[in-house]
C-alpha cells in the first residue's frame, strides 16, 4: 500500500499560512506608496476646484460682455425683414395666413391643421353670411338663402344683366397661332 503523505495536499491549494506573524510590519513598502497616492488625491482635488472656479469666473465674464454688446445699427434688418418671402413653408418662422376678412393670423407655434381649421371657420361663416367684397359690402348671399330662392319658385338666372345674350360675349381674347402672339381673335371656350 501507498503511503499518504501528510502536508503535500494537490499542487494547487494555496498552503496554510494562519501560523506566521509578523507583529512589525502590516504592509509591504514595496507595493504602494501611501504617500504619493494620498498627494496625488489632494492635488487632484485642488487643481478640480481652481478649475471650476476658473470656469466660473470665464462664464462671469462672458456674460458681462455680452450685456455690454452694443444695440444693431439703423441699417440692420428687423426681424419681419430678415424673413424668407412669401410663402413660407408651415410651422417656419413667420409662416402666417391672410383671411378674405384681412386678419392675418400667425400660425408658426401652431399644428399644420391649424391653417385647415382657420379656413374652415372662415369658408363656414361665408356659407352662413354670404361673401363679402374688400368693403365689407355682400356680394353674395348664403347658402340656405339662395337654396330656398331656387325652390320658392324665383329660379336660377338665365341672363346676366346687361349682356345681348349673344355667346360672343363669352368669348376671350386669344393671340393666334398664325401671328406668333402679335395678333388676337375671340374664341369662345
Amino acid at each position: 500500500m501507498k503511503e499518504k503523505h501528510k502536508g503535500n495536499g494537490h499542487k494547487t491549494e494555496t498552503p496554510d499560512v494562519s501560523h506566521i506573524r509578523n507583529v512589525e510590519v502590516t504592509h509591504e513598502a514595496s507595493d504602494v506608496s501611501v504617500r504619493g497616492v494620498l498627494t496625488f488625491v489632494v492635488v487632484l482635488t485642488i487643481s478640480t476646484a481652481a478649475v471650476c472656479l476658473g470656469m466660473w469666473l470665464l462664464f462671469r465674464y462672458f456674460n458681462n460682455q455680452a450685456a455690454k454688446a452694443p444695440k444693431p445699427g439703423p441699417m440692420a434688418l428687423t426681424k419681419e425683414e430678415k424673413l424668407p418671402p412669401e410663402p413660407r413653408l408651415q410651422a417656419a418662422p413667420g409662416f402666417a395666413i391672410t383671411t378674405e376678412d384681412g386678419q392675418r393670423r400667425s400660425l408658426e407655434k401652431d399644428i399644420p391643421q391649424r391653417e385647415y381649421q382657420v379656413l374652415r371657420k372662415q369658408w363656414e361663416e361665408n356659407l352662413k353670411t354670404g361673401l363679402k367684397d374688400q368693403s365689407g359690402k355682400v356680394v353674395g348671399m348664403p347658402i340656405d338663402a339662395a337654396i330656398d330662392k331656387v325652390v320658392s319658385g324665383e329660379g336660377l338666372p338665365t341672363q346676366v344683366k346687361g349682356s345681348s345674350g349673344k355667346l360672343s360675349d363669352y368669348a376671350i381674347s386669344m393671340p393666334t397661332a398664325a401671328s406668333s402672339g402679335r395678333e388676337t381673335e375671340k374664341r369662345v371656350q
